[in-house]
């Protein structure tokens, strides 16, 4: 477990539905669970898949490197977009495939109960060029506005 005080000022002052960082990061599961809206209950109440259960499993080893001073900052890979962001994932950074490459994110208070795959998006906005080469001829006769 990581000291709170290794956390920055504003997020010791942030609160979940009326708990702190420091009872969240405490809290049993079944507990916390409580305080999750209606669909991240049923899909903790329904148990962690094993995909779920193995970054999991990567989190916590990574916090005990982090708590022995074995590592400074570590980045953990997954394709798991279903998991649900928990309190103890804060501070670290966690890179999230989105079909194409891996997003870094930097887990934050603000996250605790999202999914991870909410900040690494799949598509992008689209914004089309000029025509290239090789273009079609239809291609050529672009409306300049």
């Amino acid at each position: 477990m990581v000291a709170l005080d290794e956390y920055p000022p504003e997020w010791r002052k942030f609160r979940y539905r009326g708990k702190s960082l420091e009872e969240l990061m405490k809290m049993p599961l079944d507990e916390l669970v409580k305080l999750f809206p209606a669909r991240q209950r049923r899909s903790l109440l329904r148990g962690f898949t094993p995909a779920q259960k193995k970054l999991l499993l990567k989190i916590r080893k990574v916090r005990k490197m982090l708590a022995e001073g074995k590592t400074k900052r570590a980045v953990i890979k997954t394709h798991v977009r279903d998991m649900i962001i928990l309190p103890e994932m804060i501070g670290l950074t966690i890179a999230v495939y989105n079909g194409k490459e891996f997003v870094p994110v930097r887990i934050v208070p603000d996250m605790i109960g999202h999914y991870l795959g909410e900040f690494s998006h799949t598509t992008r906005i689209v914004q089309h060029g000029e025509p290239g080469l090789k273009a079609t001829r239809s291609s050529l006769h672009v409306a300049s506005k």
